[in-house]
């Protein structure tokens, strides 16, 4: 009865700890786009320095996983985990990025959409591929409605080219392996999801830092040393850099709570979110379209936690199996035992010996 009592604390804990890691991730990612819509547009402070801005990011991060250390909150320098690993994984992270960027800037807003809903069947195929993972009937048309209702409230206008095109192709393979990679090393290296980040964000920084200016030049023609910083330009960046740290920390943690398909599915809230502030907040224009999108996309995403728990509720047959075998090799080995113990008799006398 009390191992029963424990069970259930623990996993109500566990849930509150689920809904926390995703209020975290989506509270501070809406702040991160609303606080650089204000940094970045030209109505705003013009800041257009994307790649740069995330390194501005990532030094923060390594800046607050440091200081973590130094004070002993955080136990990242006692796990190792290869430095070839965090490099290819960084290498990776920064790809995505910049692949973003160029997506964003060679195709229309639609197709850059459509692409960023390619990341769900992407994740399942790689983790398929990768991990051998397979998903049941109702997952897949839990992930199909939300896709659905994502594209009809945000998919416009749909313009692509060739460099667009294998721009977009890049950055959603990119993302998907480093999203599928978080949890990866998580668990092969049974590293935390803050200790991870600690080491992959210094190499993150140091290269967005060096290479961002000349990216951002390319993709907007602007050099950053050009720009007039104001102080309302610092306290921007300071906000963004400060809302980036919990939303970096948050999605390592989501994800190595869950998968990357879910953190995928998951995240399609935060567009529900984006869409429904932006009207509140800066009158943009909300259509039927978009609340039918928006309507049909909620649907989906609780079909698809629905879906979810329905799949851990079900025996895995190979572990039932595999249980089966254990259960008879230990009532031969007992059989065995048994027959060892008692004494041997005579067949024919019937007299023990």
């Amino acid at each position: 009865m009390e191992a029963q009592k424990q069970k259930e604390s623990k996993s109500s804990s566990s849930s509150v700890s689920n809904v926390g890691a995703w209020g975290m991730n989506i509270v501070s990612s809406v702040g991160i786009i609303m606080a650089n819509k204000q940094l970045m547009s030209p109505s705003g402070l013009g800041f257009g320095f994307a790649t740069t801005l995330t390194g501005f990011h990532f030094a923060v991060t390594a800046l607050v996983g440091l200081v973590s250390n130094a004070t002993g909150y955080s136990n990242s320098a006692s796990i190792h985990v290869p430095f070839w690993e965090l490099f290819w994984f960084s290498i990776v992270a920064n790809t995505s990025i910049t692949g973003m960027n160029f997506s964003l800037m060679l195709n229309s807003v639609g197709f850059y959409q459509i692409s960023k809903l390619s990341m769900i069947p992407v994740v399942c195929v790689m983790e398929w591929i990768l991990h051998g993972k397979k998903y049941c009937r109702e997952v897949k048309m839990a992930v199909v409605v939300v896709v659905v209702g994502v594209g009809v409230c945000t998919v416009t206008d749909v313009k692509v080219n060739a460099k667009g095109f294998i721009c977009a192709c890049v950055a959603v393979f990119s993302t998907s392996l480093q999203q599928i990679s978080i949890g990866s090393l998580q668990k092969k290296y049974s590293v935390g999801s803050f200790e991870l980040l600690s080491k992959t964000a210094p190499i993150q920084a140091v290269s967005l830092l060096v290479f961002g200016p000349f990216i951002d030049y390319y993709l907007s023609g602007k050099l950053l040393s050009n720009y007039r910083f104001s102080s309302s330009a610092f306290l921007f960046i300071l906000l963004s850099c400060s809302l980036a740290v919990f939303c970096n920390v948050s999605q390592y943690l989501c994800i190595g709570r869950f998968s990357a398909v879910t953190f995928q599915v998951l995240g399609h809230m935060k567009t529900v979110c984006i869409l429904t502030l932006g009207w509140l907040l800066f009158d943009s224009q909300l259509t039927v379209k978009n609340i039918l999108g928006m309507t049909v996309a909620v649907l989906g995403m609780i079909v698809y936690s629905w879906a979810i728990e329905a799949e851990k509720r079900k025996p895995d047959s190979k572990t039932i199996g595999h249980t089966k075998n254990n259960l008879l090799e230990e009532h031969v080995e007992l059989l065995k035992q048994r027959i060892e113990e008692s004494p041997a008799k005579d067949v024919e006398l019937g007299q023990a010996k």
